[in-house]
């Protein structure tokens, strides 16, 4: 790497571009960047690190720049466009390009997953920093470069196969599903891209058991398979105890007894995590007591159950967008608030996933006890579809209308339970809408 270099990022704003910014700023770098105007919830630590971020403008670009683009962009796009013609006067990498650089220079670990790679990496990276020096790049915008560090911990994003070229010392694999039906052609299409990522794996992967396309990749490195059946996992928990504070479980590989790990996450998907997290520790010779106090002050990741109160009210938000996702929050809303009405709001992402999706949506949502739905969250490779929310609300038994920023109303009509916001567009625009009328309205009432 340029010891001197003038990083700037088109697309500063997206997660693991924001991400990977924070990183490089902490170890002491010049970084700046653009992206949309509007205000995301990435932006805030790149203000608190001072990082510039600008709106897109050919301007912006300058001979001498170590450019770094964003995978959303096309060569069309004004600032790339403005990049490829100075070529000569520039460097430009890919995101992934830079990433690559980065793990190269430590013990890395990557997570790779159709679900819960965010929640992983965060675990991951929580543990091993109280450990030991850590650098990290979690996809919820959270970066933090270390010097000197020990391990780099990344999130191995499978979109249009970006991750193919990773060459980290471990991987963590929590699952294989067919997602992004706008660049996937199937579920084997999907698992090719995993077994190209992981024939780039140095030292081993760990995989969930349970998982029918991980039991199959074909790759060149010792898979080691977690989950929670003694006969066919390497790694397993047994003894699993779920309560309104937690989980725990007694963590074995193969005969041998690790110990026993409690960790504050709800779900069986936490307790998956907890232990793929405690078989990368394993293999890292890291001292079982360590772990186990770091896991205990875990307060999760940005999106992923967060938990917000407003008088008797409790609002999650989550970046679900996917049916098995929104099962897995939902089942751990259910493990806190065993005795509360749970209410989903979820707004569909992109065209192409709802109607591929829109039956196992309808299954995945109606484990609620209501469901309403925003319009559909479009992107910029997918502006329009043949779908709209209330043809996926004629599939959801649980259904009870439609609901936007402007029109949060129906809402209050459950004051005192539990209100998942899930999916991965511009929800919290709804979110905070009915955040202030909730709140406005309980103190007329005061």
């Amino acid at each position: 790497m340029d010891k001197n270099p003038n990083y700037y990022f088109i697309g500063i704003k997206g997660s693991g571009m924001s991400a990977l910014a924070l990183i490089l700023h902490d170890q002491g770098y010049q970084v700046s960047g653009s992206d949309i105007d509007e205000y995301t919830f990435t932006q805030k630590p790149l203000e608190e690190a001072e990082i510039d971020i600008y709106s897109f403008d050919a301007a912006n670009i300058k001979p001498g720049m170590t450019v770094i683009r964003g995978n959303s962009f096309e060569n069309d796009h004004v600032e790339v466009a403005a990049a490829l013609a100075m070529a000569d006067e520039l460097t430009i990498f890919t995101y992934p390009d830079m990433v690559e650089q980065l793990i190269t220079q430590y013990t890395s670990i990557g997570v790779a997953g159709a679900h819960g790679k965010t929640s992983t990496t965060g675990l991951l990276s929580h543990v091993l920093s109280g450990i030991a020096p850590t650098s990290y790049l979690i996809g919820d915008g959270t970066g933090k470069g270390v010097p000197n560090a020990r391990f780099f911990i990344f999130e191995a994003d499978e979109y249009r196969r970006h991750f193919e070229d990773y060459t980290p010392d471990y991987a963590i694999m929590t699952n294989i599903d067919f997602d992004h039906p706008d660049y996937y052609t199937g579920i084997d299409d999907v698992r090719s891209a995993f077994e190209d990522f992981g024939n780039n794996v140095k030292k081993g992967i760990f995989a969930w058991g349970d998982d029918e396309q991980l039991r199959k990749i074909n790759v060149s490195v010792p898979v080691y398979y977690y989950g929670t059946n003694p006969e066919t996992d390497d790694f397993y928990a047994t003894n699993i105890k779920r309560s309104t504070k937690g989980s725990s479980f007694d963590a074995y590989f193969h005969e041998k007894f690790l110990g026993n790990f409690k960790v504050p996450l709800f779900g069986q998907h936490g307790v998956l995590n907890t232990l793929a997290v405690v078989a990368v520790s394993y293999f890292e010779e890291i001292e079982t007591s360590l772990i186990q106090e770091e896991l205990l002050t875990f307060q999760g990741v940005k999106r992923r159950f967060t938990e917000k109160y407003i008088g008797p009210v409790t609002i999650i938000d989550d970046y679900a967008h996917h049916p098995s996702e929104i099962t897995a929050t939902i089942d751990a809303v259910r493990q806190k608030y065993p005795d509360r009405k749970l209410i989903a709001v979820f707004q569909p992402h992109t065209f192409s996933r709802t109607i591929a999706y829109q039956d196992d949506f309808a299954k995945a949502l109606d484990l609620a006890d209501n469901v309403f739905l925003t319009e559909i969250f479009a992107s910029a490779r997918e502006q329009v579809g043949e779908i709209c929310s209330a043809d996926l609300g004629k599939k959801i038994s649980k259904f009870e209308g439609i609901v936007s920023p402007s029109d949060v109303a129906p809402l209050l009509e459950d004051e005192e339970g539990v209100f998942i916001f899930m999916g991965a567009g511009d929800l919290q625009m709804t979110e905070f809408a009915f955040e202030t009328l909730l709140a406005n309205t309980q103190t007329n009432l005061q």
